[in-house]
């Protein structure tokens, strides 16, 4: 496996002023900037990296050199920050150095395009007699696509890091995970968060995203909610560990409890949930994720819970109670089939992805709407593994062949947005936030079979 932990620059000047950056050398790192890349720095020093790239723009260069300065503080670092122009922000040529609010009222038509169809935004640029069209986010997909290529036979079963910028990066995270280009603001990437990506071989082979937008080591709980903002944040999380996650046995509709490790998960997610406001809270109906709902509840008193039944996890048939070994026994094939083709597999006696989908959508976008319709902010919603990456799918615009992209430890924390209410598409704010549980940015909880 090679894992690859991307990182966003520091707070920079234009970040401040709210200004459009671009390729433009023009901005710096602030100083919180340079505070956080420190930050990042101390809470990526467990982990030895073979390489560490970065953008050449100084105020992502100058993040990478601070990140390593701490770094090789920390360990026995052999890898110096190397620059790659495939690690360029995104190409912006009419905007760059102009403010937000400048380019709103100079481009209202491309900037609505940029807002809700990113991948047609076209740009006429002149160079000497000759005019080119430039479609800045499908080149910034084909750059992202390129570096990755180069990379990962480079660095086959090694750690590395990437320090890049809001657009690359959420290309770099898109061109892994098959997240087409009209998604590219469905995911967030906040100055100095960390990313976790892991890859079983090249960009065709199976990938799983362990962790996105993470800004706990800056002070932050969860990512801070978009000015415009004025729809509804679902926190999505999965049910604390069970006896059965531990021994790797399956459990889809057996109701098994929480075991002492998760109902300590429970807490540590209650106590790192105690801040947040809360508004609603919704659970499947089995025991383990309705009993994680009620410990974080323990501290957000005048919230009730609410039971979901088509949230609850999927049925694995004839493979409930099994441990694996014993479905590779009796099923030959049928679990290799599963962690490959998942879409494909039709559980024994029990349901398959298609089905899932449709009631777990349908109980999400039912939440969804109840919110808005009551202006309810903030949401808790406490569901299973199988159940949480087919929303997370859903949430994407990817289909349930990409179940397996995804990561959710038992007791973490993911983040979704929907800023336009349901006209608009939803944002990834953050995925699979597992600090309270004790491991850093690296999740070690015992996800376990389904």
């Amino acid at each position: 496996m090679t894992r690859v932990i991307i990182v966003r620059h520091g707070q920079s000047s234009y970040n401040t002023e709210k200004r459009i950056q671009g390729r433009s050398d023009a901005s710096t790192l602030t100083e919180k900037g340079r505070s956080d890349s420190s930050k990042v720095g101390k809470a990526l020093s467990n982990i030895l990296f073979k390489a560490i790239y970065s953008s050449p723009l100084q105020r992502a260069k100058d993040t990478a050199d601070t990140i390593y300065h701490e770094l090789a503080t920390h360990t026995e670092q052999s890898a110096v920050p190397q620059t790659s122009d495939k690690l360029l922000e995104i190409d912006l040529p009419l905007w760059q150095g102009m403010l937000t609010a400048e380019v709103k009222e100079k481009f209202p038509e491309d900037y609505r395009t940029w807002q809700e169809s990113p991948q047609l935004l076209r740009m006429s640029v002149k160079d000497g007699e000759q005019t080119t069209e430039h479609f800045p986010v499908l080149a910034l997909y084909e750059q992202a696509r390129q570096f990755w290529q180069e990379v990962l036979s480079r660095h086959k079963g090694e750690t590395i890091l990437i320090v890049g910028h809001n657009g690359i990066n959420r290309a770099l995270l898109s061109t892994a995970l098959g997240i087409p280009p009209q998604r590219y603001h469905s995911i967030q990437q906040s100055n100095c968060n960390v990313s976790v990506l892991n890859f079983s071989g090249g960009l065709e082979e199976p990938v799983q995203l362990e962790s996105l937008n993470q800004t706990q080591h800056l002070g932050e709980i969860l990512p801070s909610l978009r000015p415009n903002h004025n729809g509804v944040r679902l926190l999505l999380v999965r049910h604390g560990e069970t006896e059965w996650n531990r021994q790797t046995r399956f459990q889809g509709q057996i109701d098994v409890p929480l075991n002492d490790n998760g109902r300590q998960q429970a807490q540590k997610a209650a106590q790192f949930l105690k801040e947040v406001g809360i508004d609603f809270a919704v659970s499947s109906t089995m025991l383990r994720p309705k009993e994680t709902a009620e410990v974080i509840l323990q501290y957000h008193t005048g919230v009730n819970l609410e039971l979901q039944d088509g949230l609850r996890e999927i049925s694995h048939g004839l493979w409930e109670g099994k441990l694996e070994k014993e479905i590779e026994q009796e099923f030959p094939g049928e679990l290799h089939r599963w962690r490959t083709v998942p879409a494909q597999v039709q559980m024994p006696e029990g349901e398959n992805l298609q089905q899932v989908w449709e009631r777990s959508v349908a109980a999400w976008q039912s939440i969804v709407q109840a919110a808005l319709a009551k202006q309810l902010k903030t949401g808790l919603v406490v569901a299973h593994d199988a159940t949480n990456k087919t929303l997370l799918c859903h949430v994407l615009g990817l289909s349930s062949e990409q179940f397996w992209n995804f990561r959710q430890g038992n007791g973490a924390v993911s983040v979704i947005d929907y800023p336009l209410g349901l006209s608009g598409f939803p944002v990834l704010q953050a995925m699979n936030i597992t600090t309270h549980l004790g491991g850093g940015v690296l999740d070690k909880t015992a996800a376990g079979a389904l």
